[in-house]
C-alpha cells in the first residue's frame, strides 16, 4: 500500500512551503473513519483513498485537493459529516469532499435516475471549483484499475458510464494521461475480445514498431541539427482505444491501420514550432486534409499543437506533433498546468473554470432540462464530439462540436438569435440551415421575428444547447395546441350529454376535478386528454358526478364495439416475467432490437416506440443517439429464463480444408445452435465466416468465442452487431 511520505514527498516537490501538516492531518482522520473497512481485493479500504491521493500528487495539485482525496469516501461511507470535515480542516477542503459526494440519502425511482442526478451535482459543484472533478477522476481512475474484483456486470456498467461521463471530463480538462488509461480501461472490460486482439496485434509489432521509431527519430535529430534547432524527439505506439476508434470509424481491420506510430517534437518556442513544421514537410509529403493548427487555434481545454501525417521513410504513414515545452506541460496536465500554488486557500479555480466555454454551456442548458434521462443524453451527446472553431462577424471564436450547423451556432450566439433563425450565410456565401460548419468558417446569421424553431431542425442540431431549446419550444407549443384540441373535444361531447363545459371551467368544477386526479393544474387536465391520455368522456362523467351527485352519466350516442388487437408475433412476446423488468410499467409489449440483439448479463435501455411497446436496446447500440431522450425507460433482467437469444458473430481463419468443420464443432460442444450463417474467401487465404448463434446469455457467447480464438488457424472472433 501507499504510504503517506510517498504524497508527502512528492507534494513537497513542486510546492514552496507546503502545509503538509494538513495532509497528515487529513491521513490520520481517514484511517480512523475507514478503521476495519476492506475493498473487494481484500486490501484495506485505506489503500483507496491513499491512492487517490498519490494520484492527485501526481498531477501537482495543492494540498486541499490532495486532502479531499484522502477524505473523499468518509462523508459516504462512515459516520463522519460535512460538517465535521469543515471544523477539522476548512470550508474549502469541506466543499470539495461534498461536490464529490453521492446523494445517497435521497429516494429515486431507479439507478438511471440517481446516475443523473448525482453527475448533476458532481457538473454544478465543479461549477464553483474545478477540483471536485480533479478528484472524481482520480477516484473513477483507481477504481478503474481495480475493476477486476468486481462483478462482469459491474464492470461493465461502471466502464460505460466512464466512457461515456468521465473520459470525456478528463478530454474537456486537458487530462491527457487520464483520459487514455480510462479509455483503455473501458475497452479492457466492455469489448474484451477486441481489446485482447489489438494488444496481441501491437506486441506483434513491437519489435519492428521500435525499429522505425529509432529510425524516424534518427532523421529528425539528424534534420534538426543540421538546421540548429534544440528539440527532443519521442515516438510511441498509439492507445489501445484510439486504434480500436480508428477501426470503428473508418471500418477497418487491425491489418489495415497504418498510422499506428505518432512521434512528438518539442521545440524551445514557437517560432520553432513552424519552422519544424516545415522542415517536416519538406523531407516527407503530407497527407491532405490532415493537417491541424491548435496554436492559432487553441483547443477548450488549453490545448496547443501543430499536428501533422505525413508519408514517412518506407512509405508508411505517420502522425507528428509539434508543440513547446509550456504547450507540452498544458497537454499532459491540462488545468493542473495553470494552477496558482501561491494563491492557495482562494478560490483561483473559478478562474481556470471560466476558461472553459462548454462548462458555461452545460450549466445553462442542465437548468432547462428537468427529466434526468434527458440530461444524461445531452451531456453524453455533448461530451463525446471533436471541435471546430469558427468566427461571428466580428471575429469572436465560437467552439462547436464537429458536424455543428448554422443552427447550432445561432443558439451559440444567444438563444433568441437561435429561436428566429430565418437563414446563414458562411464566409459570404448563403447556405442551407443543416450545412456542417469547418474550422475556420466566418457565419452570419440571418433572424425573422416572425420564424420560430422547427422539428426538423432536430434532424441535424449537434449541440445539446440547440436540442434543448428546440424540444422546450415544441413541447411549449404541442401542449398549448393539446388545451386547445382538449377544450374543442370536451365542449363537444359536453354538448351531446347536456354539459356545459366552458361553464364548468369558469366555476372551478375542472380545478376540483384535477385535484381528484392527482393533477396539479386545469391546463395539465387539458393536456392529458389532449395528448389521449385521459378520454373526454372519462373527464364527463366524473364532473357530471360532481355537478349531479349520485348520478351517472349515461351516453345514448351507440359505440362500435372495439376491434380485437392484433396478436403479437413471436419476436414481440417478451413480457414482465419474462426476462425484463421495466420501471413503474407492467404488462407492456416488449421486442428485442435486432441493431444490437442485447444479451442477458449486457446493461440495457428500452426505447417506447409508438404503436409498438418498449424495444430493448444494448446500453451502447450506436442507434441510440438517433432516438429521443425523453422517450428512453430504465429496464433490467429480471427472472431469465434459460432460452436461446440471437447474437451476431464473426469469425476470421486461414482458409483449408476442415475451416468450418473446426468452428462449427466448437459451437455445438458449447451447446450453441447456428441459427444461419454465410461463408466467404478471400485473395489473401483468409475466410470470414459469419454466423447468427443462438445463445442463453452473454457470459455463454464470450466463452465460446474465447475457446475459437484459441484455435491456431483462427485469427478474429467477435461479436458483431
Amino acid at each position: 500500500m501507499i504510504r503517506i511520505n510517498e504524497i508527502t514527498d512528492k507534494v513537497a516537490s513542486y510546492i514552496e512551503k507546503p502545509d503538509l501538516e494538513l495532509i497528515q492531518k487529513a491521513y490520520i482522520f481517514t484511517a480512523e473513519a475507514h478503521a476495519g473497512q476492506t475493498r473487494l481485493s481484500g486490501e484495506p479500504y485505506l489503500s483507496h483513498p491513499m491512492s487517490v491521493a498519490k494520484i492527485l500528487a501526481d498531477m501537482q495539485l495543492d494540498e486541499a485537493t490532495v486532502a479531499a482525496g484522502l477524505l473523499h469516501d468518509t462523508v459516504e461511507d462512515t459516520k463522519a459529516t460535512i460538517e465535521e470535515i469543515e471544523e477539522l480542516f476548512s470550508e474549502e477542503v469541506a466543499d470539495i469532499v461534498d461536490g464529490v459526494t453521492k446523494i445517497s440519502k435521497m429516494q429515486f425511482e431507479s439507478k438511471a435516475v440517481a446516475q443523473a442526478e448525482n453527475i448533476r451535482k458532481m457538473i454544478l459543484a465543479m461549477a464553483e471549483d474545478i477540483r471536485v472533478l480533479m478528484v472524481k477522476l482520480a477516484d473513477r481512475l483507481h477504481n478503474m484499475r481495480t475493476l477486476d474484483f468486481q462483478s462482469s456486470v459491474k464492470q461493465r456498467l461502471i466502464s460505460q458510464e466512464t466512457l461515456e461521463i468521465y473520459a470525456p471530463l478528463a478530454n474537456r480538462l486537458g487530462l491527457h494521461r487520464t483520459k487514455v488509461e480510462l479509455e483503455d480501461l473501458c475497452l479492457k472490460y466492455l469489448k474484451p475480445d477486441v481489446y485482447e486482439q489489438i494488444d496481441q496485434g501491437v506486441a506483434a509489432h513491437h519489435t519492428s514498431d521500435n525499429d522505425y521509431i529509432d529510425k524516424v527519430i534518427g532523421f529528425i535529430n539528424q534534420m534538426l541539427q543540421d538546421n540548429h534547432i534544440t528539440a527532443r524527439v519521442a515516438g510511441r505506439t498509439k492507445h489501445r482505444y484510439s486504434i480500436y476508434a480508428k477501426m470503428q470509424q473508418q471500418s477497418l481491420g487491425l491489418d489495415q491501420i497504418f498510422d499506428l506510430i505518432a512521434f512528438r517534437i518539442i521545440v524551445q518556442s514557437l517560432k520553432d514550432c513552424y519552422a519544424v513544421l516545415g522542415l517536416i514537410h519538406s523531407i516527407w509529403k503530407p497527407v491532405t486534409g490532415r493537417f491541424k493548427d491548435y496554436i492559432s487555434i487553441p483547443k477548450a481545454n488549453m490545448y496547443q499543437s501543430l499536428h501533422t501525417t505525413v508519408i514517412g521513410p518506407d512509405g508508411e504513414r505517420i502522425e507528428i506533433q509539434i508543440r513547446t515545452e509550456e504547450m507540452n506541460r498544458v497537454a499532459e496536465h491540462g488545468v493542473a498546468a495553470h494552477w496558482q500554488y501561491k494563491e492557495r486557500g482562494k478560490k483561483g479555480s473559478n478562474r481556470d473554470a471560466e476558461r472553459f466555454t462548454w462548462l458555461r454551456q452545460i450549466l445553462d442548458w442542465q437548468r432547462d432540462l428537468k427529466d434526468p434521462r434527458e440530461f444524461m443524453a445531452s451531456l453524453r451527446f455533448d461530451l463525446f464530439q471533436d471541435e471546430v472553431y469558427v468566427f461571428t462577424p466580428r471575429g469572436d471564436i465560437k467552439e462547436l462540436p464537429e458536424g455543428a450547423t448554422p443552427v447550432d451556432f445561432a443558439y451559440a450566439v444567444h438563444s433568441k438569435v437561435g429561436d428566429h433563425c430565418a437563414g446563414a450565410k458562411v464566409n459570404g456565401r448563403l447556405v442551407t440551415l443543416d450545412t456542417p460548419l469547418k474550422n475556420s468558417d466566418r457565419v452570419e446569421i440571418i433572424t425573422d421575428a416572425h420564424r420560430n424553431p422547427s422539428r426538423d431542425w432536430l434532424k441535424f442540431v449537434k449541440t445539446a444547447r440547440a436540442r434543448t431549446r428546440i424540444k422546450q419550444y415544441i413541447r411549449t407549443e404541442e401542449r398549448a395546441r393539446s388545451i386547445s384540441l382538449a377544450k374543442e373535444m370536451l365542449e363537444k361531447e359536453g354538448r351531446k350529454v347536456g354539459v356545459n363545459v366552458a361553464k364548468a371551467v369558469k366555476d372551478g368544477h375542472f380545478l376540483k376535478l384535477a385535484e381528484e386526479l392527482n393533477l396539479p393544474s386545469v391546463d395539465e387536465l387539458l393536456s392529458q386528454v389532449g395528448y389521449a391520455r385521459l378520454t373526454p368522456r372519462k373527464v364527463l362523467q366524473k364532473l357530471y358526478g360532481m355537478l349531479h351527485v349520485g348520478e351517472k352519466l349515461v351516453d345514448e350516442t351507440p359505440h362500435k364495439a372495439p376491434e380485437p388487437a392484433p396478436a403479437p408475433t413471436e419476436a414481440a412476446k417478451a413480457k414482465k416475467g419474462e426476462g425484463i423488468r421495466i420501471t413503474g410499467v407492467d404488462d407492456v409489449l416488449l421486442r428485442f432490437a435486432s441493431c444490437c440483439n442485447p444479451l442477458p448479463g449486457e446493461p440495457i435501455v428500452g426505447y417506447v416506440s409508438r404503436g409498438r411497446g418498449v424495444t430493448i436496446h444494448a446500453a451502447d447500440c450506436v442507434n441510440l443517439k438517433e432516438l429521443e431522450p425523453e422517450r428512453l425507460v430504465s429496464v433490467s433482467w429480471d427472472g431469465v429464463e434459460d432460452k436461446p437469444y440471437p447474437a451476431k458473430i464473426r469469425i476470421v481463419c486461414r482458409n483449408f480444408k476442415g475451416a468450418l468443420s473446426q468452428v462449427t464443432a466448437l459451437l455445438t460442444s458449447d451447446d450453441v445452435n447456428i441459427y444461419a450463417g454465410s461463408f466467404q474467401s478471400n485473395v489473401d487465404g483468409n475466410a470470414v465466416m459469419e454466423f447468427t448463434v443462438e445463445v442463453t446469455n452473454l457470459t455463454q457467447l464470450y466463452g465460446v468465442l474465447d475457446k475459437i480464438r484459441n484455435v491456431e488457424s483462427v485469427t478474429e472472433a467477435v461479436r458483431v452487431s
